[in-house]
C-alpha cells in the first residue's frame, strides 16, 4: 500500500461510526446531509514580527513542523502607531488544512496535544459560532510533541478554527464530540 492511499484513522472512524450515529441522532435523510469537517485553520499572531523578522521565521518554522504544511505570512491591513506596526508589516502566519492532512492534525490535536496541557479538564463548549464552527486558543506551541522544547526561541500561542458543514451549534458539537474532542462538562 502506497503512502498516498493511506486513509487517516479519524477519517475512517468518521465514515464507519460517526456518520451512522449522527444519522440516528438527527434523523438525516442521507449521508450527504451529515455534518463533516471542512477545514482547520491555524493562526499564529506574532506582533514582534514587525520589528524582528527572526521571531516570525521561528514561529513559521514551528507551524510548519506542527502541521506539515508551509504557512503563509499575514500582513497588517492598517498602521497602528501604539504598537509600532506599519501597514503591510508581517505580523503572523497561518495554515489552512483540508483533506487527509486536516484529519491527521485534528487527530493529533485531540489525542496527543490537548491532554499534554497542564491541569487539563477539557475545552470550553462555549466557543462555537452560529454557523457551527469552533475556535480554540492555545497558549504555547510546546504541547505538540513535534516541537523540541530546547529549540524554541519564544513561547507562542495559536488560534485553531475548526470549520464544519453543520448548520447548528448542537450538530457541530455532537460531530466534534464523536470525533473525540474533549469538551468540559457543563455545570
Amino acid at each position: 500500500m502506497s503512502v498516498a492511499t493511506l486513509v487517516p484513522r479519524l477519517l475512517e472512524k468518521y465514515r464507519k461510526d460517526v456518520i451512522s450515529q449522527l444519522i440516528a441522532r438527527f434523523n438525516y435523510k442521507n449521508k450527504l446531509q451529515v455534518p463533516r469537517l471542512v477545514k482547520v485553520v491555524i493562526n499564529m499572531g506574532v506582533g514582534q514580527g514587525a520589528q524582528d523578522i527572526k521571531i516570525l521565521e521561528a514561529a513559521a518554522n514551528d507551524l510548519t513542523t506542527i502541521t506539515g504544511q508551509k504557512p503563509i505570512i499575514t500582513r497588517a491591513k492598517k498602521a497602528i502607531a501604539n504598537f509600532k506596526i506599519k501597514k503591510g508589516s508581517p505580523i503572523g502566519c497561518k495554515v489552512t488544512l483540508r483533506g487527509a492532512m486536516m484529519y491527521e492534525f485534528f487527530d493529533r490535536l485531540v489525542n496527543v496535544a490537548l491532554p499534554r496541557i497542564k491541569d487539563f479538564r477539557g475545552i470550553s463548549p462555549d466557543s462555537f459560532d452560529s454557523n457551527g464552527n469552533y475556535a480554540v486558543g492555545i497558549t504555547e506551541q510546546t504541547i505538540f510533541p513535534e516541537i523540541e522544547y530546547d529549540k524554541i526561541q519564544k513561547a507562542q500561542g495559536m488560534d485553531i478554527i475548526i470549520v464544519t458543514s453543520a448548520s447548528s451549534t448542537e450538530e457541530a458539537m455532537e460531530l466534534l464530540r464523536l470525533l473525540g474532542m474533549p469538551f468540559r462538562k457543563q455545570g
